[in-house]
């Protein structure tokens, strides 16, 4: 039981090494990429500082356009409400 437990610790040590030296060799790679990267970009065409640099308009858009109060109403009499929505009376046939 011992030695079984001892070979799993050493098999999982080894594993840790693996992993460690892979993420220093994927660190050090993306490192020396990032030299061959430029060193600005362009992100604006135009200066921001330049008051006849070109725009996109603004759009207004309300928020708050579809509201309709909710303030409560007088109550009305439940037997012509209830008709107003009820479904047509079927015909006897």
């Amino acid at each position: 039981m011992l030695a079984l437990s001892g070979a799993k610790s050493a098999a999982a040590s080894a594993a840790r090494g693996r992993d460690v030296l892979f993420c220093w060799l994927l660190a050090s790679a993306a490192l020396a990429l990032s030299g061959c990267m430029p060193a600005t970009t362009s992100v604006t065409p135009a200066d921001p500082a330049d008051p006849a640099a070109k725009v996109a308009r603004a759009g207004y858009r309300s928020t708050i356009a579809p509201y309709t109060s909710l303030r409560p109403a007088p109550p009305s009499p439940w037997r012509e409400r209830n008709d107003a929505v009820a479904p047509p009376a079927k015909q006897n046939q």
